[in-house]
């Protein structure tokens, strides 16, 4: 056991070495292959020795079982507002008030990025992460700890350990995962987010860590709460010590000597903001000597020490020329208004966005309004509202198609659905955004194949489909424009390569409405082959926790559909991977908990809950934390609570945990 344990923290330690380079230092010194192996390494070994598990294992990072709802914790200090300022002259002001307070003594400012996420607070202890919580309303916030986990670039174990520190950061979304997820939502019928930092707070408030860890949420640390064990005299000396520690500090934040440098500062970064990565809706302005820092104090709401520069608005008016259509891969018509070129928050927009017909009729927006835009969160133009004073009567309200405007088939809006949709499967728009979407990353991962090459493929008739991917010769691809010898070689290589990737790969590659990541693996570990869930029923879908009827009505809709299941028919001729059911091995340990869902409630006497959910795990069962008729077993310990009630009355299975100690010896 103690060479297992040695072996584990060695994995461990490399892992979180190899964490910080690449999601803090952006400068990782192994390929993605070789983290993922060392990762699937420490998991195998964690999985059988369940009680070796760590609260600072990287495998943490992945997220547990999803919860019933969050708990509530105090910060040991209040997580305080800042007040604003809105122009160089406030910003003067505030300044003349701290030297006013100080007697006229000298103050050097420390100024940092004001990223536009959500603030939360991260406790360690011995330099293990403990707990975190949201801000909440700056005395009490949401315990979300297991979400904070999936940010990969929270260290879980401090690289300079002291015996108490609690952090404040900020979490935030970047513009490139924001789009993606906004493209995502919109292509299966769900509301797009308004901007980074709604996602972002909407992505740590999810009851499953799974999804958290699926929105690539990361975090910049940029001050202290409480702490015991260190000391420091100024701000800037606390923020290099939390880099020296493993924390994200943004390499962004400046001393200075006075407010005049303060102010030169500020108008740098209102140009310079829209190169970022990420969304800054301002900067913070903070005395940096910690003594004056006390000597200030705070309000009720505020501390007197620090300041919010935020920056202005960007809004400019320009006229509607048009609005077209744009059909995505699940059929969504998506109109899009096209404008007199007008500069906005640093580049020249042309486009924005309108959603859906819902918003253009409360917005009453028609061609040839003049319109206020501007950029949500910095990034999406949106139109902010149409100037009616300006209308000439000569505006033309937009209706939106009753045939698809790119193969004239029928278009129809379901009851539950803002979108309208294109009802034709081979339809030359769903076709090309289908693709596109199958050879994804999160999907079947064919490196090469963007979107340029799939639209030579397109035009060239070389593919219709999908599966027409898996035909494809070196000679087809030589005659492509700008498609050399080896780019055709790696091509090819990159499509035999995805013939192998998981089955879960390949049910979220096909594109079924409302299936996103996470269901494709909740599909592909329940039924494990295809053949298996192109035969499921709405009833067994729907008996699964986390597939609701939306999600079972989409599935069935989709294999019903002969097409789809041709599709299918040829993926397979062409050898791509039709599942993963794992053989049974000589002396493989038994699994009579197989398919079987448990809800584990009350204080158990021999097991922690981890390690009885790994027991059931192993089984071949699965443990969620809601009770409902689709629940096979409630393990009751003492004092079960309000679950164990609900279970009686729905009339589940009840197992004590002597007779569960029983019934696994089946």
């Amino acid at each position: 056991m103690k060479e297992v344990q040695e072996k584990l923290e060695k994995l461990r330690a490399e892992i979180s070495y190899h964490d910080y380079r690449y999601y803090v230092l952006d400068n990782p010194v192994i390929s993605d292959a070789q983290y993922d192996a060392l990762m699937q390494e420490l998991i195998k070994l964690e999985k059988q020795y369940p009680e070796l598990i760590t609260p600072d294992s990287p495998s943490m990072r992945i997220g547990g079982q999803p919860r019933e709802g969050f708990a509530t914790l105090s910060h040991r200090l209040p997580m305080l507002s800042l007040a604003n300022v809105m122009g160089e002259e406030e910003l003067l002001d505030f300044d003349r008030r701290v030297r006013t307070s100080l007697l006229n003594e000298k103050a050097e400012y420390v100024v940092e990025l004001k990223v536009d996420g959500l603030a939360v607070s991260l406790w360690y202890e011995d330099g293990i992460l403990k707990r975190g919580a949201t801000r909440g309303d700056g005395f009490t916030g949401e315990d979300i700890t297991p979400n904070l986990k999936t940010i990969r670039s929270i260290p879980l174990r401090l690289q300079k350990p002291v015996p108490f520190l609690e952090v404040r950061g900020e979490a935030y979304m970047t513009k490139e995962t924001f789009l993606k997820l906004n493209k995502d939502r919109v292509e299966v019928g769900e509301p797009a987010f308004a901007n980074p930092r709604n996602a972002a707070a909407g992505s740590l408030r999810q009851l499953d860590p799974a999804i958290t860890a699926s929105r690539k949420l990361n975090i910049f640390i940029y001050g202290l709460g409480d702490y015991r064990g260190i000391d420091f005299a100024t701000h800037a000396q606390s923020l290099n010590f939390l880099k020296e520690a493993g924390f994200p500090v943004s390499k962004d934040f400046r001393l200075f000597k006075d407010i005049k440098e303060v102010v030169e500062y500020c108008r740098w970064w209102e140009k310079q903001r829209f190169n970022l990565p990420y969304t800054i809706d301002g900067l913070v302005v903070k005395v940096n000597s910690l003594v004056q820092q006390k000597r200030l104090g705070a309000t009720l709401k505020s501390p007197r020490w620090a300041i919010a520069y935020k920056f202005p608005a960007e809004q400019a008016q320009t006229k509607i020329k048009d609005i077209t259509i744009k059909v995505g891969r699940t059929g969504v018509l998506t109109p899009t208004a096209i404008l007199e070129p007008v500069h906005l928050a640093g580049t020249t927009v042309t486009r924005a966005t309108l959603h859906n017909e819902d918003m253009i009729k409360e917005k009453d927006i028609r061609v040839g309004d003049k319109v206020l835009v501007h950029k949500a969160g910095e990034i999406i133009p949106e139109v902010l509202e149409v100037l009616k004073a300006e209308r000439r009567g000569t505006e033309e309200p937009f209706v939106m198609p009753a045939k698809c405007p790119v193969c004239q088939s029928k278009v129809i809006r379901l009851a539950e659905e803002a979108a309208r949709r294109c009802t034709n499967l081979t339809c030359p728009a769903r076709q090309r955004e289908g693709l596109i979407h199958f050879a994804s990353r999160g999907a079947m991962d064919i490196a090469g194949l963007g979107q340029a090459t799939i639209d030579n493929l397109l035009k060239t008739k070389l593919i219709s489909d999908v599966a027409d991917l898996y035909c494809l010769k070196f000679d087809d691809l030589v005659s492509l424009e700008r498609m050399g010898p080896k780019s055709a070689q790696n091509l090819l290589a990159a499509i035999e390569k995805s013939k192998s990737n998981p089955f879960n790969r390949l049910i979220f590659a096909l594109g079924i409405i409302h299936v996103g990541e996470r269901a494709s693996r909740i599909l592909a570990e329940r039924f494990g082959s295809m053949e298996r869930l192109m035969k499921a029923t709405f009833e067994e879908l729907v008996a699964i926790p986390e597939i609701g009827p939306k999600i079972a009505a989409s599935i069935t809709a989709f294999f019903d559909l002969e097409q789809n299941r041709q599709l299918i028919a040829k993926l397979a001729r062409s050898g791509v991977k039709m599942g993963e059911e794992p053989a049974k091995k000589k002396g493989e340990e038994a699994k009579p908990l197989l398919n079987k869902t448990f809800v584990v409630t009350g204080t158990l006497k021999n097991f922690t809950r981890g390690q009885v959910q790994e027991i059931i795990q192993k089984l071949g069962g699965r443990v969620t934390s809601s009770v409902s008729k689709n629940i096979d077993y409630i393990l009751v310990g003492e004092e079960p609570g309000s679950k164990y009630t609900k279970a009686l009355t729905l009339g589940i299975s009840v197992l004590r945990e002597d007779e569960f100690l029983n019934f696994i010896k089946i």
